[in-house]
């Protein structure tokens, strides 16, 4: 195992810069997960941590090396690393075993040291069965699986993971998801996550790094990313909060004709501000401004209630109640957090 860091690390296509300065300090054995929309330079940064591309400025070390820098840059194949991607790159004509055991063939391991690390890694994804099957008839689970197995086969120093649940089915991702915590609890190796999606983020790692526009906008545990996001852009992407412009004068948050009363426990500041508020932190009744209903959705546990403010969709979750689109119900705020402007 071992750390990561980064320093000021810069990457540009032509005039369009794509990571702009980031620093991250990746502690040895941590989990860390890279959360984002798409174009937000996460898989770039990971790609540059594997020395598939070229830093322009900044530096990358592994350990105590330094990999891509004012020194140079280290090949891939020589940075001890284990990658999946999105895409499972699994060797069609290549069994099970022999697409794990590639990587120990390259190191040019003996035979007996390669069937026996082949048969532990097939073990940790629960494939010891499936070792001379070939891709074609695996499920897309299992072949994500091998990928895995085959990236921690050489008991790399950092292993990368590329997207590696978005080509899969929702119960797949789910089975999967829970592979990969039940192998970093096992292995302890250092483990870079790239994602989108918030809930594999919030559910695997130690720490979560929200990128936006080529920056780290909040790097934070699980838990305090969810519970206190340190920017419109987090409080939106993580939990999806509705955003409000307005203004906040005393204890009200006005946006255009509505004004909202604002809870205890808001810190409040008078001036331009941008309020963000979860569907579950919004509820019908109480003193608050009366909007017409645009629609009603029913999701089992739970019932939404879509409401316009403006040119604005506010999402509302609450108990199941009758109502009808185009009706005007008040809304209160039960919670909600201001970033002034």
């Amino acid at each position: 195992m071992a750390g990561v860091e980064l320093k000021a690390v810069h990457k540009s296509y032509g005039t369009t810069a794509v990571v702009k300065g980031i620093s991250l300090n990746i502690a040895s054995g941590e989990f860390i997960s890279l959360l984002g929309p798409s174009g937000c330079g996460k898989t770039t940064t990971l790609r540059m941590i594997a020395g598939l591309e070229t830093l322009d400025a900044g530096t990358i070390s592994i350990g105590a090396d330094i990999v891509d820098g004012p020194t140079g840059h280290l090949p891939p194949e020589k940075r001890a690393l284990g990658m999946v991607f999105q895409s499972y790159a699994v060797w069609p004509h290549k069994s099970v075993a022999q697409n794990v055991a590639y990587p120990l063939l390259l190191q040019r391991k003996p035979r007996t040291e390669v069937a026996q690390r082949v048969a532990e890694a097939l073990d940790w994804v629960r494939l010891g069965a499936f070792a001379d099957r070939m891709p074609s008839q695996l499920s897309g689970g299992q072949l994500q699986r091998v990928a895995i197995a085959r990236a921690l086969v050489g008991s790399p120093r950092v292993l990368l993971l590329d997207e590696p649940l978005s080509n899969l089915d929702a119960a797949l991702r789910e089975e999967l998801r829970g592979e990969i915590a039940a192998l970093r609890a096992r292995l302890g190796t250092t483990m870079i996550f790239v994602t989108h999606d918030q809930h594999e983020a919030l559910a695997l790692a130690d720490r979560v790094a929200v990128m936006h526009q080529g920056v780290i906008e909040q790097i934070d545990s699980p838990e305090r990313i969810y519970q206190s996001p340190a920017t419109p852009f987090v409080a939106g992407f993580v939990g999806g909060a509705n955003k409000l412009e307005g203004r906040v004068e005393g204890r009200r948050f006005i946006c255009g004709s509505h004004t909202f009363e604002l809870p205890g426990g808001v810190t409040a500041t008078d001036g331009p501000a941008t309020l963000a508020v979860r569907a579950e932190e919004l509820e019908l009744g109480g003193p608050g401004p009366s909007l017409p209903l645009l629609a009603r959705l029913f999701l089992g546990s739970a019932t939404e209630y879509r409401f316009t403010i403006g040119e604005s969709v506010l999402r509302v979750v609450g108990p199941a109640r009758e109502a009808r689109p185009g009706e005007a119900i008040a809304l209160s705020l039960k919670h909600a957090r201001l970033y002034p402007r």
